[in-house]
């Protein structure tokens, strides 16, 4: 019994251990969802006066600084890669030069830490389309709160600020969350995430029909 608990646990560790492949493809998602969250951030002033025939609606625009932290998790798999990925994320675009400055990290600190939480809870083990929305939805949550609390948001009326939680969630959950579980499908169908648990999953599921033949 003390040896199975031993190998269990031994088993655990090492399906959680970060290898340098991890380290290495986590970075890169991290740099390249910086640039993207950079020139959406340069986007935003447009994109939010097209919004403003409703207060509070772009807060629908949120989920485009989220979903480094949910792909990041979806494909390492690994505690940490979403919190890791997205802060990675939030450091590139505040290094290019945001209209947040410093804010920008702090916020992606947190955006990062509801992300991870979102896989936490489901105890790492569903990186289905449940842990991707679960994770997106948390990380809406986060930055609804966040913006609702200390940006220029918290000057609007209650029902402008409901509206941009709501929003802020619709969007973490649609485009952090189902979006990132789309590209992590689409990278694992091109065997480019071979070397990770989602890339062999896919080529699991391809070999299926002719194995059943």
């Amino acid at each position: 019994m003390h040896t199975s608990t031993s190998t269990s646990a031994s088993h655990v560790a090492h399906r959680f251990r970060w290898r340098v492949v991890d380290i290495v493809v986590a970075s890169v998602i991290g740099v390249a969802a910086g640039v993207l969250f950079w020139l959406w951030g340069l986007a935003w002033p447009g994109l939010d006066s097209v919004l403003s025939f409703t207060p509070g609606l772009s807060g629908l625009l949120a989920g485009g600084w989220l979903f480094a932290g949910v792909l990041g998790g979806l494909i390492i798999r690994k505690p940490g890669a979403a919190l890791y990925t997205e802060v990675v994320a939030a450091v590139v675009s505040m290094a290019l030069g945001t209209q947040w400055a410093f804010l920008t990290f702090v916020w992606g600190l947190v955006q990062g830490a509801a992300a991870e939480l979102g896989f936490a809870i489901l105890l790492y083990a569903n990186w289905r389309l449940v842990g991707a929305l679960t994770s997106g939805a948390l990380a809406g949550i986060a930055v609804g709160l966040l913006d609702t609390t200390f940006t220029s948001i918290a000057a609007l009326s209650f029902e402008a600020r409901a509206v941009y939680f709501v929003s802020a969630v619709v969007s973490g959950i649609v485009i952090a969350g189902l979006l990132s579980w789309v590209i992590a499908k689409a990278l694992a169908a091109t065997g480019a995430l071979d070397r990770f648990a989602a890339g062999r999953e896919a080529r699991a599921r391809e070999a299926e029909p002719s194995d059943a033949a």
